[in-house]
């Protein structure tokens, strides 16, 4: 099983404190951190996910440029208390030269995970769609003819209702559009497929999560429906846990504050 990944990556960081008093200047919380956690984010996140899954070798084409997202959280209540994102677009574009350049028979199948921070535009992701004959989309673009040679595409339901606003047809999409509906589960060809009522600790990743599990049980089975139900199961996994992790083994680092 070879798998491509090409997108939007990022550093992940959580630092966890503690609340106990306001501040006396300002109306706001004093924070204590202890301790924080990294890993990497979106692609990254996707990657890190196939692997924990099962895959046995993913190449990744990505930005170098660095993008972090750093939240800090209360520990006790897991809430978040703010976030600050560097680098939140790059500069940096994924150019036709690298894309021609690619040997794409050499792969399973292609992801292409576009957190639509400007390493892909349009044009190039359409290229990929036709690229391969296996090709998966998660994007926050909204959606139009430009994803259409996708094999299967994967946004929320928000991100659906967009594309829903601006003119796109269900029509269009329905034997490759999966909209996840966080606790309600997923939607595929007019069906739902539930998942499991948890205690949910943190979304974030969850979508990564998803995409990396659709994407593995498919290069097993050959079975949409069966791997969305994977996918589900995965997911529902990660949301259990603290910060961005993935299904059978944490992958972040901790470092004490």
């Amino acid at each position: 099983m070879k798998i491509l990944v090409i997108g939007d990556s990022c550093k992940d960081i959580f630092i966890y404190g503690e609340i106990s008093r306001m501040c006396p200047e300002a109306p706001v919380p004093i924070f204590n951190p202890k301790y924080q956690k990294e890993n990497g984010g979106m692609a990254l996140n996707v990657v890190a996910n196939l692997y924990s899954c099962g895959a046995k070798q993913v190449d990744i084409l990505t930005n170098k440029q660095n993008i972090t997202k750093t939240r800090y959280v209360e520990e006790k209540s897991n809430h978040m208390i703010m976030r600050v994102d560097i680098n939140d677009a790059v500069e940096e574009k994924l150019t036709a030269e690298m894309i021609l350049g690619i040997n794409f028979s050499k792969y399973d199948a292609v992801i292409v995970s576009d957190y639509c921070k400007g390493f892909l535009d349009i044009e190039i992701i359409k290229y990929i769609s036709y690229a391969h004959k296996l090709t998966f989309l998660d994007t926050k673009k909204e959606l139009s003819e430009w994803a259409y040679g996708f094999t299967y595409v994967k946004v929320n339901e928000p991100e659906w209702n967009k594309s829903l606003n601006s003119g796109e047809r269900i029509e269009n999409w329905k034997d490759k559009l999966i909209v996840t509906k966080g606790s309600k589960g997923c939607e595929y060809n007019g069906q739902i497929y539930p998942v499991e009522k948890v205690n949910f600790l943190d979304v974030s990743g969850a979508g990564d999560t998803f995409l990396a599990g659709l994407v593995f049980s498919y290069l097993q089975t050959k079975d949409i429906s069966s791997s969305i139900k994977y996918a589900n199961e995965v997911a529902t996994m990660v949301v259990q846990e603290r910060g961005v992790t993935t299904p059978y083994g944490l992958n972040n680092e901790t470092f004490s504050l």
